[in-house]
């Protein structure tokens, strides 16, 4: 018989139990699901993480005092002493010959900024920091000016507030000049951020920039203060680097021998990171799904050996019409395959819906898993074949006599 016949007698069969069909494919789709969904979702975690160290500028590493974390959660409270404000002028200090710009920066999250009867909500950042905070984080002016180092030294009451910020207050009015209040302090607005979007989900236009000697001033947070150093070129970022820890060393009074009291976050550390995370999903969700799709498989050939024992005098009748071996063979096992891809390919699509939702949740460019989908596709056309050869095996080798007699 063609493969065509051999195919639409499948489907036949197959539409003639369709309850029994879908249950059977909802073990397939959930083992499929369970990879896709996950593959999907960490590809599109890959893409934030790669888009946003992008944005956090070139040649670039961040000292703070304890090591980040990645995504949001409780951060580790050790008992390593906080940077001071003197600590700080004096690594820019020693700093000062190094081929690099050093940014101070103190971040206080979650505050509310208000233009006269208007206020946002309470999700800004309000940061403290330098002349070079802009360069070494990557943003731009798109007019108004920045922080010069006499603001910084005399603790000028003036800000640079982002483009959340800006459209919240100033939607349809020019804000320079204008006077904002930020955590209930005044402050005048000498500049506007461009556009930069958001980060591991993060929005990086809903902040303001003031003085770190005016953010000390009024608020008297040290807690987060952090150094964001940026090589000026790629062949001095490692010596840049091992002088900024030597330095910093010095600053913090560290002896010989004593460990380090503060953390470096590189691009490099965010990735390793990240895999270590993602490789432990992964062998999650790979060991889910195989215990789901071997069970698939064996509900695959329960099904076959029910539908060989409920046709036993169709294949009679068929093989006293002259239908070969082969042909009664194929027919099974182009069944147990369509079950499994049919199971497969719902799979898939659920699992790329599932993982770009949590992608649109991390606000990361849609992901569909080519590499992903085509192995589940093998895999599932493999399940098919490996689960339904006994059953059409059996089926091949009924005696047409005794199968014409079976009730």
């Amino acid at each position: 018989m063609r493969l065509k016949d051999l195919l639409v007698m499948a489907l036949e069969s197959l539409k003639a139990n369709k309850l029994r069909s879908s249950l059977t494919m909802f073990g397939i789709t959930v083992g499929v699901f369970s990879v896709l969904g996950v593959m999907t979702a960490i590809q599109a975690v890959e893409s934030s993480i790669e888009e946003g160290l992008a944005e956090l500028g070139a040649n670039t590493f961040e000292i703070t005092k304890n090591p980040a974390v990645l995504f949001k959660g409780k951060r580790n409270r050790s008992s390593r002493p906080d940077f001071t404000y003197k600590q700080a002028l004096r690594f820019k200090r020693l700093m000062a010959d190094s081929p690099a710009n050093v940014g101070l920066e103190i971040v206080d999250r979650g505050e509310k900024v208000a233009f006269g009867n208007t206020e946002t909500n309470p999700v800004i950042e309000i940061i403290g920091g330098d002349q070079h905070y802009i360069t070494a984080n990557s943003y731009e002016i798109e007019y108004g000016r920045n922080l010069n180092p006499e603001d910084v030294t005399y603790a000028r009451n003036v800000v640079i507030i982002g483009p959340g910020v800006q459209e919240k207050l100033f939607p349809a009015v020019n804000p320079l000049g204008r006077i904002i209040t930020a955590n209930g302090k005044p402050f005048r607005v000498i500049g506007v951020f461009k556009e930069k979007g958001s980060i591991f989900g993060e929005s990086q236009d809903d902040l303001v920039l003031i003085p770190i000697s005016r953010f000390i001033y009024s608020y008297g947070k040290l807690r987060n203060l952090s150094f964001t150093v940026q090589s000026l070129t790629k062949a001095s970022y490692e010596s840049v680097m091992d002088q900024a820890i030597g330095t910093m060393r010095v600053v913090r009074g560290l002896k010989p021998g004593q460990e380090n009291n503060f953390s470096l976050r590189t691009n490099e550390a965010l990735i390793e990171s990240f895999n270590e995370i993602s490789n432990t999903i992964q062998i999650g969700a790979f060991i889910i799904s195989v215990i789901a799709l071997l069970t698939a498989g064996i509900g695959i050939m329960n099904i076959m050996l029910v539908s060989v024992t409920e046709r036993t005098k169709e294949i009679g009748v068929r093989k006293s019409l002259g239908a070969k071996n082969s042909s009664v063979l194929s027919q099974f096992l182009i069944e147990a395959v369509i079950l499994s891809e049919f199971g497969g390919v719902i799979g898939i699509v659920l699992g790329v819906i599932g993982g770009n939702a949590f992608a649109t949740q991390v606000k990361s460019s849609l992901i569909f898993p080519w590499d992903w989908a085509i192995i589940g596709l093998v895999v599932c056309s493999a399940i098919g074949i490996g689960f339904g050869l006994y059953p059409a095996y059996k089926a091949s080798k009924l005696n047409p006599v005794e199968a014409l007699r079976f009730e």
